[in-house]
């Protein structure tokens, strides 16, 4: 099975303008994002609506793709770089460009997911250690997720802590009970990728503000793959000043 990636990545943001390019210890995020990502794929691509990024992209030597100013999501940005590559891949890989140290094994653990046949989407998930701030835990920008032990394929994705552990005093619940953080990168078959870019929002989505709510809500199947590694998305600036701290100490 072959696989291609495609890093969705716009210049404009509400909190954080021009985030792609920001300089991480002598690199620009995206770049970083497209370099860690060539560990474990064979063709990469930067998906962008703006020339600077592109630009960026193919001056350190990565490959970049202009696509539309409208698309409503990454997905639709990514699928639409896919097309225009004209690649042959099978599976359709969704990074994320605002994680620039993305570890190539996360990469690896989405890619043995079509291991099976079957499956349509896959993404990842960490479980929280049981040891972690209990409150942190119930922050709405950490998407949770619950999934079959059956199938390993997706029940729900919350903003909110899932399951509610009834009878359970709630400094308890990390000791008590398996829950896991949702890690936003996905892959798709090519041809499912093609029909999600057509599907109307639904009311979980809107509910939530979680894509991925949308696919669940008209049938499709996400499987679930374990990961223990840990990103760091960058979001703000002060994520950005997190971000180079983790690097500078992991590179004395």
């Amino acid at each position: 099975m072959k696989f291609v990636g495609i890093i969705p990545a716009r210049y404009g943001s509400s909190r954080f303008e021009g985030k792609p390019l920001v300089d991480i210890c002598g690199k620009p995020m995206v770049v970083r994002v497209y370099e860690q990502s060539m560990q474990a794929l064979d063709e990469v691509y930067v998906a962008t609506d703006d020339q600077r990024i592109y630009d960026v992209v193919c001056s350190h030597g990565g490959k970049a793709i202009m696509t539309s100013t409208h698309h409503r999501s990454g997905t639709d940005r990514c699928y639409e770089a896919y097309c225009l590559s004209g690649s042959d891949a099978d599976v359709v890989i969704n990074i994320q460009g605002d994680e620039p140290f993305i570890q190539p094994i996360q990469i690896e653990t989405l890619k043995q997911c079509f291991d099976t046949p079957s499956v349509q989407i896959a993404t990842l998930c960490r479980r929280v250690d049981e040891n972690a701030d209990f409150e942190s835990i119930f922050d709405a920008n950490k998407v949770k997720v619950v999934y079959s032990e059956v199938t390993g394929e997706a029940l729900y994705f919350s903003r909110s802590l899932i399951p509610y552990l009834r009878g359970v005093n709630h400094e308890q619940w990390l000791k008590s009970f398996p829950y896991y953080i949702h890690i936003g990168m996905y892959a798709y078959h090519a041809d499912v990728l093609a029909d999600l870019t057509r599907l109307p929002q639904g009311r979980l989505e809107i509910a939530e503000s979680l894509e991925q709510l949308r696919w669940l809500e008209h049938g499709y199947r996400i499987k679930i793959g374990q990961t223990d590694v840990s990103t760091i998305g960058i979001d703000t600036p002060d994520d950005l000043a997190t971000a180079i701290a983790w690097w500078q100490n992991h590179h004395k």
